[in-house]
């Protein structure tokens, strides 16, 4: 029931939908649309590149990963952008309209590539553009639309957890939807078909966030509007001095997506300077006990890419396993194996709730696990993944497909021990001048991952196509996953009481200041769609 709540002076009284501002669900399907596209695009993406331009699966999880990589560093530009000049809402809109550009391109796809022929150059390139939009559009709207969520709402309203719970449904339906529908029309009907629905999706997105402006009621707007209308680069504003440069960047990305080894040295070289410069600050401006919170915060931020490093193969490496090595008939269906990504997204939308509910039981109780310990969890977890899949396959026989549903269950509840609590350290562990910096890192550690991915996936290839090899590589990083996971759990009373936490409340006023900060700057979508 839409009613009137609040008198603002300058945008009158706010009307509300189930107790929230309408503006709320206008991001929520502004959201939903923009995760389903990039959702059913991702289920897609290598199926596409091995079967319709016969890439190597070597050169496939290679252009994956950079891609996945360039998806999680851009958030940090458009961020800066957006908090310094555009204001979230303008981010998001070009954000959108790159998308949209970005994932109807992608419905360009020629005439498949026949055995011994090389992919038409022209095609390719729309492909590889395409993919350059996509990635320059993320990098606007990411972070930002989140942004509006949390400037909708007081930071002492109550309403605000409850309004992120609600955007978190958004951003899972988004992406359970996006891999049924985009993944079944893509492998069914034709590649076109499946990215076409994805590019549809974003297109609706965009309608309803630019139809739904008057109900976000100024929020999300620049801090400084004057900035934007100065003259910037010659006879251009500032406004569109950022637009051209967001033409610029994706014609820099339009490059740097097709070269691994290019983006994982840039990569490299972002996060060691970041890190330096954190110890540097840590060492030279903080006390000892923030130092001490600082240092847990980075030894967490390196576990993020070895966690996403691995569970990234959903993407890769494991959706080729799924569409070649499994029994996909459901009741005498043959289910489409992109279809398989969307079993995340419905594990959290059903689990995420229950172990919320569970961390708040468990607190109470006095037994909740503190952050090390959770981070343990995961890694566990993830590496029981990997080897229940093992156990139930076979290289004279289909893997039954309960094996996919149970490496997806254990993945998931890793990643809810993961993702949430870890966004959450971020910012309790973090002073207020450095939470900012903190999760830029946490956000490079993410790319990282997927670098690491990449080349995980490309290990599965390296001995042939057989099922043994990847059997083999998926053996030894659930080991490994297992084995740091029990180290981690040993060293986390060590971390624990690092952490300092018995003086956190000295830090109350910096604490206060952080959270809201993150409540209302990062995505709780990320690549995890878990709320922070």
């Amino acid at each position: 029931m839409v009613t009137d709540h609040a008198v603002d002076a300058h945008h009158g009284p706010e009307k509300t939908f189930l107790g929230h501002p309408t503006g709320l669900f206008v991001l929520f399907f502004t959201e939903m649309w923009e995760r389903f596209s990039y959702y059913g695009m991702r289920a897609l993406l290598v199926l596409y590149l091995t079967k319709h331009f016969l890439f190597e699966r070597d050169a496939a999880y290679g252009l994956y990963g950079a891609y996945t990589t360039l998806v999680y560093i851009t958030p940090v530009i458009g961020g800066f952008l957006a908090d310094r000049y555009l204001g979230a809402r303008k981010a998001v809109t070009i954000g959108a309209v790159f998308l949209v550009l970005g994932h109807l391109g992608m419905a360009i796809e020629g005439d498949p590539v026949q055995t011994g022929q090389a992919p038409d150059s022209g095609v390719l390139n729309i492909f590889y553009f395409s993919l350059a939009l996509i990635i320059t559009g993320v990098g606007f709207l990411k972070a930002n639309i989140s942004t509006i969520v949390g400037s909708l709402y007081k930071k002492t309203d109550m309403r605000r957890d409850s309004a992120f719970t609600i955007f978190y449904v958004g951003i899972n339906t988004g992406a359970f939807l996006g891999a049924l529908i985009a993944g079944y029309l893509g492998e069914t009907y034709g590649w076109a078909y499946g990215f076409g629905a994805a590019g549809i999706g974003m297109l609706l997105g965009l309608i309803v966030f630019i139809w739904g402006k008057p109900a976000l009621r100024g929020a999300g707007e620049p801090a400084n509007p004057k900035l934007l209308t100065e003259k910037f680069l010659g006879p251009l504003s500032r406004e569109h001095s950022i637009w051209l440069g967001a033409i610029v960047t994706t014609f820099i990305v339009w490059f740097l997506v097709r070269s691994q080894s290019t983006v994982n040295t840039l990569l490299l070289v972002a996060m060691i300077v970041t890190y330096v410069y954190i110890v540097w600050r840590a060492v030279a401006k903080l006390d000892p006990h923030q130092r001490s919170r600082i240092i847990v915060a980075l030894v967490l931020i390196s576990t993020n890419v070895l966690f996403w490093g691995l569970f990234e193969q959903a993407g890769s490496s494991l959706n080729i396993f799924t569409d070649e090595h499994v029994d996909r008939n459901l009741l005498g269906w043959e289910v489409p194996a992109s279809m398989f990504q969307s079993i995340n997204a419905f594990y959290i939308m059903t689990l995420g709730p229950v172990f919320a509910g569970v961390w708040v039981w468990l607190g109470k109780k006095g037994w909740e696990p503190s952050a090390p310990m959770k981070f343990a969890l995961a890694l566990v977890q993830l590496g029981l993944g990997f080897l229940v899949l093992v156990f139930g396959s076979s290289s004279e026989a289909m893997t039954p497909v309960i094996f996919i549903f149970l490496i997806y269950l254990l993945h998931t509840t890793g990643e809810l021990c993961m993702s949430p609590v870890g966004l959450s350290a971020m910012t309790r562990l973090s002073v207020t001048s450095m939470v900012g910096l903190m999760m830029g890192a946490w956000f490079l550690a993410s790319g990282a991952g997927n670098a690491v991915a990449a080349l995980i996936a490309q290990a599965t290839a390296s001995g042939g196509e057989g099922v043994g090899q990847v059997l083999s590589v998926y053996s030894k990083v659930g080991w490994f996953a297992i084995g740091v996971g029990v180290l981690f759990a040993v060293a986390s009373p060590f971390l624990t009481k690092m952490m300092h936490l018995e003086t956190l409340a000295d830090d109350a006023a910096e604490d206060v200041g952080t959270v809201d900060t993150f409540g209302s700057n990062v995505d709780p979508g990320d690549s995890a769609k878990t709320l922070g």
